[in-house]
């Protein structure tokens, strides 16, 4: 028999970061069955490949499938191969431009390469949507309509909107959250999760199994992550989006530069860490125990470390911190190389400690700067830096062939090669 203990701390970890459950009782209630009987839950989270490349906002919801995973229930990530052929009308004024089926089976096999950054490979179940709703048929397909009606269909917000501003509306779209909803009837789901913006096909998911003598689902909805702005859903689209498969020091720069208040949301949806664990956190910035800057740091580290490994998350935190802390550049800034023949750059007085160079004329030639104009402006600005200190002379002394000097303009960096 499961103890309340054992199923609290279940649900400790299932409820984090989750906008809604329905029914929640239910959920409890399906936790202390599955650990009395020892039978998993089966938890599915559908995904159309629709786009070949995912970012950190389709990360929660293959999180909250981890965490499933690590208390032993089985995970499903279904692939919609053929819902793709529709297109999720969730959130969209206008019908999806259709893909082929090339196009999804390609996108679908880089889903697989993605996902199991997170996921155990060998506990996942992978499923495809194709292997039931091909099957369905003529038949299958009219009794599966039937078991909604258009007014209910025209419930559904974004429907409602485009009805109510004659926007068009396909037929094939009234379909989507029929097919959605019979993918749970499938695969015998004990949750599925989905966003918030997926209220309405997830709860088409518990009526269909309801409707098929099966238990309903529980629906588990998770926040719509904000992407860099702070402000719109992430989306490759709108360019604040994170990408899982971007470079190290990239998606650590991106990382850093969200604001302290939106790093809170982003450690709750996308680390494994615990409700108590993240409000401890919280606690000690406030009390001035915990720097918020070394908090920020801590996350980009571990979502580096997840998606890259241990040894490029140390690279990218020792290089931002290099650019941006200290003001110097980092190992992997372009180099470009200056001649110190170029007309303009060298002044025409020697030392025995090395020549002596122009700098507005060597920023101008590194490409930090468009004119020497510019780079004067700059310099007066005090925004330039030289070997990681800030630098506001016109002349920079003790160069020789051979060596380099690493610059710095605002944000663009580079490390500038002497050659003869």
């Amino acid at each position: 028999m499961a103890t309340v203990g054992a199923v609290a701390e279940q649900m400790d970890l299932i409820a984090k970061g989750a906008a809604e459950i329905i029914p929640l009782e239910a959920l409890r209630e399906r936790v202390a069955q599955s650990l009395a009987s020892g039978v998993p839950m089966r938890i599915k989270a559908g995904f159309d490949p629709t786009a070949p490349d995912l970012h950190l906002g389709h990360t929660v919801l293959i999180r909250k499938l981890r965490h499933f995973q690590q208390l032993g229930h089985t995970v499903i990530f279904l692939i919609g191969d053929s819902t793709a052929l529709i297109g999720d009308p969730t959130g969209r004024n206008v019908t999806r431009k259709p893909l082929s089926r090339e196009e999804i089976d390609a996108n679908a096999e880089t889903y697989k390469a993605q996902v199991f950054k997170i996921l155990d490979a060998e506990k996942t179940e992978v499923r495809y949507n194709s292997e039931w709703l091909d099957k369905l048929g003529y038949a299958g397909l009219i009794n599966l309509a039937a078991k909604a009606t258009l007014s209910q269909m025209l419930e559904r917000e974004d429907f409602h909107q485009r009805f109510k501003e004659e926007q068009p509306i396909s037929v094939h779209e009234l379909l989507y959250p029929l097919a959605q909803g019979y993918d749970s009837v499938a695969l015998r789901c004990d949750v599925e999760l989905g966003g918030t913006d997926q209220k309405f096909n997830l709860l088409m998911g518990r009526d269909l199994q309801r409707k098929d003598g099966q238990p309903p689902q529980i629906v588990l909805m998770t926040p719509i992550l904000e992407g860099l702005d702070g402000v719109q859903k992430m989306s490759k689209s709108l360019g604040n989006a994170i990408g899982i498969q971007e470079p190290p020091g990239e998606m650590y720069g991106k990382l850093m530069s969200i604001s302290d208040e939106l790093m809170w949301k982003y450690y709750t949806l996308l680390t494994d860490l615990r409700a108590s664990e993240i409000a401890a956190m919280q606690a000690d910035v406030a009390a001035g125990k915990l720097h918020p800057m070394q908090a920020k740091k801590d996350l980009a580290w571990g979502i580096v470390r997840d998606f890259h490994s241990d040894a490029a998350a140390n690279t990218a935190a020792e290089n931002w911190a290099k650019q941006f802390q200290q003001r110097a550049v980092a190992e992997d800034a372009p180099v470009v190389t200056v001649s110190l023949a170029t007309e303009g750059l060298v002044v025409e007085l020697g030392l025995r400690e090395g020549l002596v160079v122009r700098v507005p004329k060597l920023l101008q030639l590194a490409g930090l700067a468009s004119s020497t104009g510019e780079a004067m402006r700059k310099l007066g600005e005090n925004a330039v830096s030289v070997n990681g200190e800030k630098f506001g002379e016109k002349l920079l002394k003790g160069v020789s062939a051979g060596g380099s000097v690493a610059l710095r303009l605002g944000k663009k960096s580079v490390r500038a090669q002497w050659v003869k």
